[in-house]
């Protein structure tokens, strides 16, 4: 603890020049974890549900293993703060939690070497990369907040974001082509999926020391004393009390409500496409490169839409344009029509979470913002599983059947329109920003990412 002490100590004696070398190395090592955080994403994660069912588990288990165990990391942020408290770090909690996720890959490598992971096996597996990954949020929303100074952090959270894009895009666009590569080696060889495994095992592997060195990173960036921690937070049920009536409160409801609906074939998406539409690895990446890249395309014009006509309108497009996504889906599986509604997809989703975000934070005071994000990651986790589960449940009752797929297509719609009820209920709120930081948790094939937002990329102060 001494060591954190007499950093504290230094930089209250450091020169302006000593000064301005450490903000630049901070700046640059941030950079970097974003960078090897994005190829984790891209490389890892994307392909877990493909990688479940090519060791031949169901396809109700390849969506149960990403949406599930999520629950389980929103839980971990409820404890966060008593964890850095005990570890009188922000610092330390966070490269605790990144080494966790990390250390989760190694029994998918292991996994991908045998050819075969039991179901229960892969669950806690995903539970505990989950862990690892949302239990830093708060913390590390805490400590980034520290580190950049306010003048600049528009400029640095933008071209942060920018950067881990990219990287995610690179990621799973990378791992696409190569289990494409290893499948046509399997198919010279006239057998099983042995290569396949292999380049899964080598993603996993690259996703692990990407992992590693984003930790690194973050253990390389420096932390501010004294950093206060937060001891003490409201209840979960008196939070929600407090927020119940309040714009916050009506737009947060709204949000989950969507959540629910949006998750009930969120997960199923990926075992469609191959199960069912039989596609290619290169398909399977190309197509979510359709939304991912058109959601980047589509958001500083959804920022600028914001500032002129304001974000509730914004929000009311994306809400709207939101419900058919999922049953366009069951009008055709023809190749060029699902390119189209990716790009769709991604256009929608990009006003609605850009809107979400800049409505919600801005109802909040700035020094209350830590707590409603760990509430709010909570409630977003508990409906994504819950909506997975309900999912899972028609799937399997059905034996996977191709109408039980399209049932859920129809029934994710039906349920993002009934949801424009809330939205009505939604106040107008003025908001000073038009664009907000994020970090990348989860990329999902159809468009809806699952985004943490940064923070102090947001304006700190609330307007009345």
């Amino acid at each position: 603890m001494n060591g954190l002490t007499n950093d504290g100590s230094k930089t209250l004696s450091m020169t302006r020049g000593q000064r301005s070398r450490r903000l630049t190395h901070n700046l640059r090592v941030s950079q970097a974890d974003a960078a090897a955080f994005g190829v984790m994403v891209g490389l890892g994660e994307t392909y877990l549900p493909l990688f479940v069912l090519t060791v031949g588990l169901s396809e109700v288990m390849s969506g149960l293993v990403v949406s599930v165990p999520v629950l389980l990391g929103g839980m971990l942020q409820m404890v966060s703060p008593w964890a850095v408290a005990l570890l009188k770090s922000h610092k330390r909690w966070v490269v605790f939690c990144s080494m966790l996720q990390a250390a989760s890959f190694v029994p998918l490598i292991g996994a991908a070497i045998v050819g075969y992971i039991p179901a229960w096996a892969a669950l806690v597996v995903a539970s505990l990369y989950w862990a690892g990954g949302l239990g830093t949020g708060p913390a590390w929303n805490v400590w980034i907040g520290s580190l950049v100074p306010r003048s600049i952090r528009a400029h640095f959270f933008a071209k942060r974001t920018r950067l881990q894009q990219l990287t995610v895009l690179a990621g799973f666009l990378g791992g696409g082509f190569a289990l494409q590569f290893g499948k046509r080696l399997d198919e010279a060889a006239g057998a099983g999926h042995g290569n396949v495994l292999a380049v899964f095992g080598i993603l996993f592997t690259i996703a692990f020391v990407c992992r590693v060195l984003s930790a690194s990173f973050l253990a390389a960036q420096h932390e501010p004393v004294p950093l206060s921690v937060e001891r003490r937070r409201m209840p979960v049920l008196e939070q929600l009390r407090s927020y119940r009536h309040s714009a916050g409160g009506r737009l947060l409801f709204y949000i989950i409500v969507v959540q629910f609906g949006v998750w009930i074939t969120g997960p199923y998406f990926a075992p469609y496409m191959k199960k069912k539409l039989h596609f290619e690895y290169v398909d399977y990446a190309v197509l979510i490169a359709f939304s991912f890249v058109f959601k980047i395309m589509a958001l500083p014009l959804c920022g600028r839409f914001a500032k002129r006509w304001g974000a509730r309108r914004l929000l009311t497009l994306g809400g709207i344009g939101i419900i058919p996504l999922s049953g366009m889906w069951s009008v055709s599986d023809n190749y060029a029509w699902l390119c189209l509604t990716q790009v769709t997809a991604g256009v929608c989703w990009a006003a609605y979470e850009l809107a979400f975000f800049l409505l919600f934070f801005e109802s909040i005071p700035a020094n209350e913002r830590v707590g409603v994000l760990t509430l709010f990651n909570l409630l977003n986790s508990a409906a994504l599983a819950a909506g997975a589960l309900v999912g899972g449940v028609i799937l399997s009752l059905a034996d996977e059947a191709p109408w039980a797929y399209h049932t859920l297509f129809v029934a994710s719609s039906t349920w993002r329109a009934i949801s424009l009820i809330f939205l009505w209920r939604v106040p107008h709120i003025e908001v000073t920003g038009d664009a907000v930081g994020v970090q990348i948790e989860e990329l999902r094939p159809t468009g809806e990412v699952l985004d943490g937002p940064i923070l102090s990329s947001l304006p700190d102060e609330t307007r009345p």
